[in-house]
């Protein structure tokens, strides 16, 4: 549910401290609720997560949300973006202060040309994606909101952050009404 990579966290740490000037990956810093990227804008630099937990999530035309994953150290964002030459497909917000690595397209851009160790990184990162949606769609559909809500509780409490009820059901899927049944049912 929590997504985090150490290796691609290692492999950028590497790199910023290897600049000279550090103008080609610069360290922001971004308070609870705020937002690294906006769903349809266009994105200025490819983002990893140092520190803290982002939601990654899609706006719809109804203006409800759906939350795809909770993104944490070592996550890539922007980088699909940036290799399509699209818009933000989705919204990243911060749900606990963020600290990320920001990294200029021109030399994210460079390195995908020249280092292999950034293309096995990224290739790795589009895999694991495709596992994990697929594993969530079956999970989705194979398991009861019960158990799903307890598992994201879990996860919650591990991590030791606060979701609203309206976050928790975009997670899932459902309704607040739905998430509030399953609340009720897990207390019985």
């Amino acid at each position: 549910m929590l997504r985090t990579n150490q290796s691609f966290l290692g492999y950028v740490q590497e790199l910023y401290e290897q600049q000279e000037r550090k103008e080609n990956i610069i360290v922001k810093q971004y308070a609870k609720g705020q937002k690294l990227f906006f769903q349809n804008e266009k994105a200025t630099k490819v983002m990893l997560i140092k520190e803290g937990i982002t939601k990654c999530f899609f706006t719809e035309d109804n203006d409800k949300e759906y939350i795809l994953e909770f993104l944490g150290k070592g996550e890539i964002v922007g980088e699909i973006e940036f290799i399509r030459k699209i818009v933000c497909l989705c919204n990243i917000e911060a749900m606990t202060d963020v600290t990320v690595y920001a990294i200029t397209p021109d030399y994210f851009g460079e390195l995908i040309k020249n280092d292999l160790k950034l293309n096995n990184l990224l290739l790795d990162v589009f895999a694991e994606r495709i596992i994990n949606t697929a594993s969530r769609a079956s999970y989705q559909q194979l398991y009861t909101i019960e158990h799903s809500l307890g598992k994201l509780l879990e996860l919650q409490s591990k991590q030791e952050i606060a979701m609203s009820k309206e976050d928790m059901a975009s997670y899932l899927g459902v309704t607040v009404r739905s998430l509030n049944r399953a609340f009720k049912s897990l207390s019985e």
